[in-house]
């Protein structure tokens, strides 16, 4: 189920115009690395659990692209702009042959049980 969303009949011309172009270029960047690479990982620096996430996935030998956004003082609208594009509210945020796996958290149990493997090879 999707989460709710703003219907696009609810901005005015000016509205839709500036929500479309809010940090276009980063969420352009980061939709063409989640549409060419097996797996992505997009973090900030300084961040412990980005760090957790990208250790996890190097121990586990899966090659992954990363991509930095600031730190917690840093690029914080680029962030934002992610957040509302992928819906996940934090970072790190992980993709899966195209598909958002979630964080961290989400990683490990899919590193533990199998399944982040068998979504690579399917």
């Amino acid at each position: 189920m999707q989460r709710r969303l703003l219907a696009d009949t609810a901005y005015t011309e000016h509205t839709a115009s500036a929500v479309a172009g809010f940090h276009r270029r980063v969420i352009d960047e980061v939709a063409k690395a989640v549409e060419h690479e097996a797996v992505v990982v997009v973090g900030m620096a300084q961040n412990p659990v980005v760090k957790r996430a990208r250790k996890a996935l190097t121990q586990a030998d899966i090659p992954f692209t990363y991509l930095e956004y600031g730190s917690y003082l840093s690029a914080w609208k680029e962030r934002l702009a992610l957040k509302m594009w992928s819906g996940w509210p934090t970072f790190p945020q992980v993709f899966v042959r195209g598909v958002l796996l979630g964080g961290n958290a989400e990683l490990q149990v899919a590193l533990a049980d199998g399944s982040l493997r068998e979504r690579l090879e399917g």
